[in-house]
């Protein structure tokens, strides 16, 4: 039929009332007859109120983001969502943006974790896990953690941070690409930043991804910590110093971060020249597309950067764009970003290594065998260091003594001078952990030495690791939390920790008998010996 003149708006009109009526939304009187004056006032407010109701808020579990909805884990005291894809990976090309997806994603369960020695895993791993504690909540502090494993190994998901989230904070944990497929530095895979580091360009993107998604979980894009441990740390120091990660934290965590031990872009290339050689792809006019096409499983190895304890690892590369310095020389040139920062190591670093070799050789260094140790390791200054370091001092023995050499050079008094070149640009905070009764892994528990407060061991206190926990060590769990919570919200981790100076050197003694402020860190790790080497 035909509508002409002003039919329509009547029809309009006729069906806005009819479907109004289907509603309750109507102001006719039940008796057909007109309204009274008051009744229809009376009707109006109900309209008002029932016809213009927000819509009900997502459940809990559902959170929308730029790329889509998803639906995570909702327990008592937590919402918890794994597997959510932060970036594409192709490999060794830069990160891409991510999928989008229409419907609600899972994110019940952790997404695949990146290839990595002992573990398959996939290429297409660029995931990250979001905790938050319950209810909903707004502009709460975050805190995104870099997993450590010498850039070979890890995953996000293996950090419970339901604790920490209980404390306030919404916790992010990422994935990141490992190994050759992470690090290789062959200069026909260069892109726009230079050679490698195609794992710190992954962090970075994840870092945007949390500045344009973290609100839809009650997290502050602008309240973000930046925090990491051993390899994870040392991502920290270089998203410190690096100009594409500028802004997008406003305080950093580095927990036992060897972070001098960065490789050159010469020394990378050359390496990686050389590993892609082993593999078949040695010309430099097709090296890209060879390596490109290998299977995965060939790409188990990595290129030489440097050794720890034996192990050659590579990780990121100096002297490009994505990282134009060493960290540590940056720092010492007040070029780092400004930003409160909290530093520490375990007493013990270097025994956790030591335990590892033996559980994987069943040997372990003897007496008789300490000077031959000392001089593959360090050179020429070995008899010195056999004397700064005798076997008497470690109650005869080797690998207490060469453990305790490693820790000081490697990560003790590196930690120190980090500090201290820090701490005049801004608020510097530093820490030992000093359990000696930590809980050890299954795997290295047969080891013939004591581990100590070994490198990782305080992982477990920050990250529901207490099952094994006495009370003193329940008790010192509780008081890293909730230090490690604070400075997340304030940049500070408590009234009883002093800021660090260079001029007193006070130190964060994390111990289960009650933490301290001591004084003699650096003697203790005898860092003006190494200051000389």
């Amino acid at each position: 039929m035909k509508v002409h003149g002003d039919a329509r708006p009547a029809l309009e009109s006729t069906r806005d009332r009819r479907d109004a009526h289907r509603l309750g939304c109507t102001g006719d009187d039940e008796t057909g007859g007109r309204p009274t004056v008051t009744r229809l006032l009376l009707l109006l407010v109900v309209l008002l109120v029932a016809c213009a109701a927000p819509a009900p808020a997502p459940p809990p579990d559902v959170v929308s983001l730029a790329a889509g909805r998803i639906r995570g884990t909702v327990t008592e005291g937590h919402r918890v969502f794994e597997g959510i894809p932060y970036a594409t990976a192709a490999r060794w090309r830069p990160p891409a943006p991510g999928p989008v997806w229409s419907g609600v994603r899972d994110a019940t369960a952790p997404g695949a974790r990146c290839p990595q020695p002992g573990e398959a895993g996939s290429e297409d791993c660029l995931f990250l896990n979001v905790t938050t504690p319950a209810g909903a909540a707004e502009g709460l502090p975050v805190l995104v953690w870099i997993h450590g494993g010498a850039f070979l190994g890890g995953n996000g998901d293996s950090y419970d941070a339901r604790d920490l989230a209980a404390r306030g904070l919404v916790v992010v944990t990422l994935n990141y690409r490992l190994g050759a497929l992470g690090w290789l530095a062959h200069p026909a895979l260069a892109h726009d930043g230079g050679a490698g580091n195609f794992g710190l360009l992954d962090q970075q993107a994840a870092l945007r991804w949390v500045r344009d998604n973290i609100a839809a979980f009650g997290g502050d894009p602008a309240r973000v910590t930046l925090a990491g441990e051993s390899a994870g740390a040392m991502s920290v120091c270089d998203h410190l110093v690096s100009p594409g990660s500028a802004g997008s934290f406003r305080a950093a965590i580095v927990q036992s971060g060897p972070c001098q031990a960065q490789a050159p872009a010469p020394v990378a290339e050359n390496a990686s020249t050389e590993y892609a050689a082993k593999l078949g792809c040695a010309d430099p006019a097709t090296a890209a597309a060879c390596l490109r096409a290998l299977p995965p499983s060939r790409l188990q190895t990595v290129p030489r950067y440097f050794d720890l304890a034996g192990v050659p690892v590579a990780g990121p590369v100096t002297g490009g764009a994505v990282l134009p310095a060493n960290p540590v020389d940056a720092m010492r040139a007040g070029a780092a970003a400004r930003v409160p920062v909290l530093v520490g190591v375990t007493r013990d670093e270097f025994t956790l290594f030591l335990a590892q070799q033996y559980a994987a050789t069943g040997k372990t260094v003897t007496a008789a065998e300490y000077p031959a140790a000392l001089a593959r390791v360090f050179g020429p200054d070995a008899a010195a260091v056999a004397a700064e370091y005798p076997l008497q001092a470690y109650a005869g023995s080797a690998p207490r003594a060469l453990a305790a050499a490693l820790t000081d050079v490697a990560f003790a008094c590196p930690a120190r001078d980090m500090a201290g070149s820090l701490s005049r640009t801004g608020p510097v905070y530093a820490y030992e952990f000093g359990d000696s009764r930590a809980p050890v892994p299954d795997s290295l528990s047969r080891s013939p030495f004591p581990l100590g407060a070994a490198h990782s061991l305080e992982l477990s206190y920050l990250f529901g690791g207490g099952e094994s926990f006495d009370d003193g060590q329940r008790r010192l769990s509780a008081e890293m939390v909730g230090d490690w919570a604070a400075f997340v919200r304030t940049g500070a981790p408590g009234p009883d920790w002093p800021r660090f100076d260079p001029a007193h050197e006070q130190v964060r003694a994390l111990v289960p008998g009650g933490a301290r402020t001591i004084g003699d860190f650096a003697a203790s790790h005898h860092c003006a010996f190494w200051r000389d080497r």
